[in-house]
């Protein structure tokens, strides 16, 4: 029991059994048949959460400080709130239970008039899309919200010549790993190939936005791990990406004021053409692009605003140790 308390304080650990866990939740979610789910969970649980804890422990450090009290204040808190969270859960039925309400009203009209409404193959799709568009508004918006909370904690101004001698540091980091590094530059292209057609072929398979702009954001991160930073500002401008961050979330508020200017409902898609279903599948396809891309930008924005402040840190220490020299 002691060496297992010893371990959980070794953050590395942690973070690699926090992806080891999301993808255990991707196979669960597979095997349930929620294959959109389990897409999401993969990309975002196990592959860039992993990858942005993993840049957090290089400003924080490995191993967890000591404590210096006893936090049985906090832990007298968290038993009563999950007493109360299990409380909660036992007027809920079964799991899988066919006498649930989800599955004799919600699902239903679902899985029955989705495909006549929608006209679109996958259910999910239509769900988060069309008959829940509102709710996921709000999730992107609360992405958004997160990317500008982080921008704005973690924004450090650097000079011109600071910046030349952060790539001195990059370069010296990162010209050792050759082969690796024209392995990337062979896959980055087919990963963005990739994470187009994930965005495109959410209607008829699993993907959307969400995971397109994971996947898509991924790419960027590997190039900045194996070519450093410097190197990826060259290539990815901030501001611009500052810019499709809010341009995502403008795009799918958009479409729900269109539709109201069209004498719809808030993200009623069908006014948005003469057809119905045809105004269901340019509305699908523009909020999911608007996803798409505030999810991109804003994985991107958080991996640069850590990675720029551990860089900025290790700028300070080697000046440090040059004057104490």
């Amino acid at each position: 029991m002691a060496i297992g308390i010893i371990r959980m304080k070794d953050l590395f650990a942690v973070v690699m059994l926090t992806g080891i866990y999301g993808l255990l939740s991707a196979s669960f979610f597979v095997a349930m048949d929620a294959v959109d789910v389990a897409f999401t969970e993969a990309a975002v649980g196990a592959g860039i959460s992993t990858l942005l804890m993993l840049v957090v422990i290089t400003m924080t450090g490995r191993k967890e400080k000591a404590t210096r009290h006893k936090p049985f204040a906090a832990l007298f808190v968290v038993v009563i709130t999950g007493g109360l969270l299990v409380y909660g859960t036992l007027d809920m039925p079964l799991f899988g239970s066919a006498d649930a309400p989800i599955h004799n009203h919600v699902a239903p009209r679902y899985l029955n008039d989705s495909m006549q409404e929608i006209g679109i193959p996958n259910v999910v799709t239509s769900v988060l899309a069309s008959y829940r568009a509102f709710d996921t508004f709000g999730e992107v918006v609360v992405i958004f919200t997160a990317g500008i909370g982080v921008l704005a904690m973690l924004f450090a101004h650097r000079r011109r010549e600071e910046d030349e001698k952060l790539a001195a540091i990059n370069d010296s980091m990162h010209e050792k790993h050759l082969v690796i590094r024209i392995v990337t530059k062979m896959l980055i292209p087919f990963i963005l190939l990739f994470a187009l057609y994930v965005q495109f072929h959410g209607d008829y398979g699993p993907g959307g936005g969400f995971q397109a702009g994971v996947i898509f954001s991924s790419a960027i991160v590997l190039y900045a791990m194996l070519f450093g930073l410097s190197a990826a500002r060259r290539v990815v401008n901030q501001g611009f990406i500052q810019l499709m961050a809010a341009f995502g979330v403008l795009c799918y508020g958009c479409v729900g004021i269109a539709s109201l200017l069209n004498g719809g409902n808030f993200f009623d898609y069908n006014v948005l053409s003469n057809d119905p279903v045809a105004g269901q599948h340019l509305g699908i396809l523009l909020i999911e692009w608007g996803v798409g891309v505030t999810v991109a930008s804003i994985m991107i924005i958080i991996f640069f605003s850590f990675a720029g402040r551990r860089e900025i840190q290790q700028y300070v220490e080697q000046n440090k140790n040059k004057e104490s020299v």
